[in-house]
């Protein structure tokens, strides 16, 4: 049993003992990851071993022969078997209650990347368009919510979730509001008083691979600019509540003039 002071200091960079290197999966990581973030001379001079290669990115454990818990989360085959919470639980409602009557239901689970996507697309197709007067003879279409602040917000949920607990993202739309839930309060130099202009990293190694993927930045401007692109679009700020072990976001539906 390895002690607390033998472990890697963040939970994305500790082994998953439990899994082996076919729990990988490895033309996600070869065609994929890495295709992505390194540059082909490098890719081609490299005469590594994939274990080695996904060590040196933090994403395997050569010590113990296991990949880290942020390689089960980017290429694993089934990453819910060894973390149960890594999904994000998706639900649009009819009204503005959580017993409301549930239009749409998805559990969005797999790798990282595939989760991702797929958000992506959940808010394209969930983003409703109306028109809006300007003048006699012009209207403009605004959105109920910018999607790239529920995108930013979203985001920002999985990547600074606790990975350890067993409870997923919630990421509930209702008729008058969107809810974003995830376990895991605030961390490290992101305290109280202090958040959302400074931030830390609970997951390190994710958010680096959530930057190089280009779906995140690594300067913790997340949340400021989620509250700037709702502000230009005429919604009210989100709400923001943190305790402990939770974080929890209420996005508010553009005001109709």
């Amino acid at each position: 049993m390895l002690t607390e002071d033998q472990l890697p200091r963040t939970f994305d960079a500790q082994p998953c003992l439990e899994a082996t290197l076919d729990d990988l999966n490895d033309e996600r990581f070869l065609l994929g990851y890495r295709k992505k973030v390194i540059a082909e001379d490098v890719i081609a001079a490299n005469g590594r071993s994939v274990s080695q290669q996904l060590a040196g990115l933090r994403f395997f454990d050569l010590r113990r022969h296991c990949p880290t818990h942020a390689g089960i989360l980017l290429f694993g085959h089934r990453p819910v078997h060894f973390l149960p919470g890594a999904y994000v639980q998706f639900l649009r409602l009819e009204g503005d209650e959580p017993t409301s009557k549930v239009i749409d239901e998805k559990q969005i689970a797999g790798d990282l990347m595939t989760v991702l996507q797929t958000l992506d697309l959940l808010i394209d197709v969930n983003v409703r368009q109306h028109p809006v007067f300007v003048s006699g003879l012009r209207e403009e279409s605004v959105s109920d919510y910018p999607k790239i602040a529920v995108r930013e917000l979203l985001l920002n949920a999985v990547m600074h979730r606790n990975y350890q607990s067993n409870t997923p993202v919630r990421f509930y739309w209702f008729a008058d509001h969107i809810e974003i839930t995830n376990p895991g309060g605030l961390y490290g130099e992101a305290a109280m008083g202090v958040f959302p202009e400074r931030n830390d990293y609970r997951n390190p190694i994710i958010a680096e691979a959530m930057r190089a993927l280009g779906y995140v930045n690594r300067y913790g401007q997340g949340v400021l600019r989620a509250q700037k692109a709702l502000r230009d679009n005429g919604n009210l700020p989100a709400d923001i509540k943190h305790e402990t072990d939770w974080f929890h976001v209420q996005i508010p539906i553009r005001r109709r003039f």
